[in-house]
């Protein structure tokens, strides 16, 4: 059985919208490109890393179209030939022209579809596309978390978790790795259980009042 890898760039209080561009998100986002600024050759080594053994792409709709768009006029780099040349898997409710060659629409039902998808890849990476990370999040049907924290606050935005995420266990795989502008690469698998709750004055927590 393969991974399913969720690779997403956010910020300290875990905004992912629209990371790339202005005009990547239409629904008003203000802070649209905001992590341009940001950008290293640390963290770009880091992508570079995560994306080495990909053999098919998740994607949202929305994301899959700006991939669409972008990805097949472009030649060299370390990510044109990759994008260009595995599967696309693409989750909408609509019916969707899907121009970008080795595309695929999902079908309606997306937990099995993806269970599915796994059953015949090895490293399934899922890019941006937070309706369906979300979705994935709540059904615990993914392997790897990984996540860029950008040190910028920007209190608006589509975040990581939703309302609806649901309690999971998730294991450090790494050691955290910071880059020079000061983002933060973290990198995560799913664990089994829910989160436990504890008392911190037990004993053994060494808060007690000493008494």
């Amino acid at each position: 059985m393969g991974l399913i890898h969720i690779e997403l760039f956010t910020t300290l209080d875990l905004v992912a919208q629209a990371p790339g561009g202005p005009d990547e998100d239409p629904e008003g986002f203000p802070f649209g490109g905001w992590q341009a600024p940001l950008l290293n050759e640390t963290t770009g080594a880091q992508i570079a890393a995560a994306y080495e053994g990909t053999d098919a792409l998740l994607l949202g709709r929305r994301t899959y179209d700006i991939f669409a768009a972008y990805w097949p006029k472009q030649e060299g780099g370390p990510f044109a030939g990759l994008f260009n040349s595995v599967p696309k898997y693409v989750a909408s409710r609509g019916e969707p022209d899907l121009p970008w060659a080795g595309s695929t629409q999902l079908g309606p039902d997306l937990v099995a579809a993806v269970r599915g998808i796994r059953e015949r890849h090895e490293h399934v990476k899922v890019v941006g596309s937070l309706d369906l990370v979300q979705t994935l999040l709540r059904e615990k049907l993914f392997d790897r978390l990984d996540l860029w924290v950008h040190p910028i606050v920007l209190g608006v935005g589509k975040k990581v978790f939703d309302t609806g995420a649901v309690p999971t266990n998730v294991t450090l795989l790494e050691p955290p790795a910071a880059g020079p502008t000061g983002t933060v690469f973290l990198r995560y698998g799913i664990a089994d259980g829910i989160p436990r709750t504890g008392d911190m004055s037990a004993p053994d927590r060494g808060l007690g009042n000493g008494g």
